[in-house]
């Protein structure tokens, strides 16, 4: 579903990304880990390009990157992506801004998109707080709903970018339970994240990148309790015994 082949990116001096070659299959779900400034959110803002690369390619189901216009706009409606900050429109309620992009892109009825947002509002266990404002949830309800207006464009593949880390940390397992729930069905999922337990329970595979590299790609378990790479270790030794 995704295919990212020899990516390179510089922020003027910095070499954010340094050929990166990763694939994510099918209903599979990869998790993200690495240090601060590793290019953990620049890989994934590239995937939907939002950051475009200096060279190499990336494809979504067989397609490349389109570089604007209709088809980068129909590209990102395939492409849901959750950022660390929930990006709500702040004037309208959560059932407008869960139907908005179905309305305005995909050219769904009105009575037909209010009823799958409503579903996946239930799903996302806030179906009660449909007709509030954003300000009026707490971060973990609007993060939330911001997976289901992401979900709203049935889309073909889940972008996560460190989805929690603006959380209060009672509202973080909430969030994760949804994202559990999304791998559990099947759901295409790239996930930037410091959830170890997360990463351990979700994850097909993970990817350790460390100064814009992709230093391990393994199996959770490999990577939890037998990573190859000093960088892993020192980053594992770091995190697992806090």
């Amino acid at each position: 579903m995704i295919r990212v082949a020899n990516v390179d990116k510089h922020f003027g001096e910095l070499h954010v990304l340094r050929d990166i070659n990763l694939e994510v299959a099918v209903g599979q779900v990869l998790v993200v880990l690495g240090p601060s400034g590793s290019g953990k959110s620049t890989l994934c803002r590239a995937i939907n390009r939002l950051e475009p690369v200096d060279s190499g390619s990336i494809e979504i189901d067989g397609k490349p990157l389109p570089l604007e216009g209709k088809a980068l706009a129909q590209l990102r409606a395939d492409v849901g992506m959750v950022f660390q900050s929930f990006n709500l429109f702040a004037h309208k309620t959560i059932l407008q801004n869960v139907t908005l992009g179905p309305l305005k892109v995909r050219k769904v009825a009105k009575a037909e998109a209010e009823e799958h947002a409503l579903e996946l509002l239930e799903r996302v266990g806030i179906g009660n707080q449909r007709d509030k404002y954003p300000a009026q949830l707490s971060g973990g309800q609007q993060q939330r709903a911001a997976i289901a207006r992401a979900l709203a464009m049935r889309p073909k593949v889940m972008l996560f970018d460190e989805p929690t880390s603006a959380l209060d940390p009672e509202m973080v397992g909430e969030v994760l339970d949804v994202m559990t729930g999304l791998a559990k069905e099947g759901m295409t999922m790239l996930v930037v994240t410091h959830e170890m337990g997360f990463a351990r329970r979700a994850a097909n595979r993970v990817v350790f990148m460390a100064d814009g590299e992709i230093v391990e790609n393994s199996t959770p378990d490999e990577f939890f309790t037998k990573p190859r790479s000093d960088r892993a270790k020192d980053f594992l030794g770091k995190i697992l015994t806090h």
